[in-house]
């Protein structure tokens, strides 16, 4: 399957909120919540998209014509692409019956890791979500990261039991879905958390820990401060603020605070190889993309998978060659201008 098959069969199953658009910009599921819209007005998942198409890239190809490596090493596991699947969860109330969670996760788990990369996996109130996830990368040799929303430390400790059996190499909490209108005055309960009780969370991982929801330099030094391996500067997609600043608005203050001190990954609205390739000019280690792979599952499991994945890696590594760069260490700031 071509990656524009799979969005029309796609277009025909996902439900009545997403419309699968051949551009995933958010300009047509505005904010439909539940659905794969945004908090409020809708806008801050378009000004994530509108944000990477004001950064342009600078083309030279007066530099050796050589072979394209678009390899990464992160936590001691080498991916063929510095892009990962995102995580997704309650797939039926947001897109439609086709997949409940864990066959979702069962497909895209195993499809990421075929194709060479690796995915993140949602969670939700029903523990069978994380018992799924866990499962399905556990049956990969580990090469996924599980995804913990941010209950209470009870169910926490819970779920990183779990994360241990699994053998995935890297654990993550999507710390901003303390604001998602639908996981308020649930059980269990989910929120914020002070910089001590990430802590806390933190020590009962016993692989890399990722906090996924920063937005802010004094977020990321928090972050830093607690003893998180790495973030992911995002804003859930639009998902939790309305009015929140985009992503690639934010990325380049925060890497140059943080340094070499940690590893950095970023989503929101990176929708083109070329998206990728500026993230990583920026200073970002890797990045996440998150609905289109939902489109690609739902159009064609893991053929849609594998298509989706094949059209980034592709034009990222056109882009490479178009800049300049051989492989992910030649990407430089100098190579894309506001």
């Amino acid at each position: 399957m071509t990656y524009e098959e799979v969005v029309k069969v796609a277009r025909g199953c996902i439900g009545d909120k997403c419309f699968a658009c051949p551009i995933c910009n958010g300009k047509a599921c505005g904010n439909k919540l539940p659905g794969p819209g945004s908090k409020g007005i809708g806008d801050t998942a378009t000004r994530n998209y509108e944000a990477w198409r004001k950064i342009y890239l600078n083309m030279d190809t007066i530099c050796e014509n050589k072979e394209i490596d678009t390899s990464v090493e992160l936590f001691g596991k080498s991916f063929a692409y510095p892009f990962f699947a995102g995580p997704v969860g309650a797939v039926q109330l947001h897109y439609s019956d086709k997949y409940s969670d864990i066959t979702y996760n069962d497909t895209l788990v195993s499809a990421c890791s075929q194709c060479g990369v690796a995915a993140f996996t949602g969670d939700g109130v029903n523990p069978d979500v994380m018992v799924g996830a866990t499962r399905a990368i556990k049956a990969v040799g580990g090469l996924g990261i599980p995804t913990i929303k941010p209950w209470n430390i009870e169910t926490i400790a819970e779920k990183m039991e779990l994360v241990a059996q699994s053998d995935a190499f890297a654990v993550a909490m999507d710390i901003d879905a303390a604001g998602l209108p639908f996981l308020k005055n649930m059980t269990p309960p989910a929120g914020s958390k002070t910089v001590e009780e990430l802590k806390e969370i933190i020590g009962l991982a016993k692989v890399p820990f990722i906090v996924k929801g920063v937005m802010s330099v004094k977020g990321a030094l928090k972050a830093k401060e607690a003893g998180a391996s790495a973030i992911v500067v995002s804003n859930h997609g639009g998902r939790v603020l309305d009015g929140c600043a985009a992503t690639a608005d934010v990325l380049e203050e925060i890497v140059a605070a943080l340094g070499d001190s940690m590893k950095i990954f970023v989503d929101g609205g990176i929708r083109t190889g070329g998206d990728v390739f500026k993230a990583l000019a920026m200073g970002a280690h890797g990045v996440i993309i998150a609905r289109p792979f939902v489109t690609a599952v739902y159009g064609g499991g893991a053929e849609g998978v594998e298509a989706y994945t094949n059209k980034i890696g592709e034009e990222l590594r056109d882009t490479m060659a178009m800049c300049g760069a051989a492989n992910l260490a030649e990407i430089t700031r100098d190579m894309i201008r506001r």
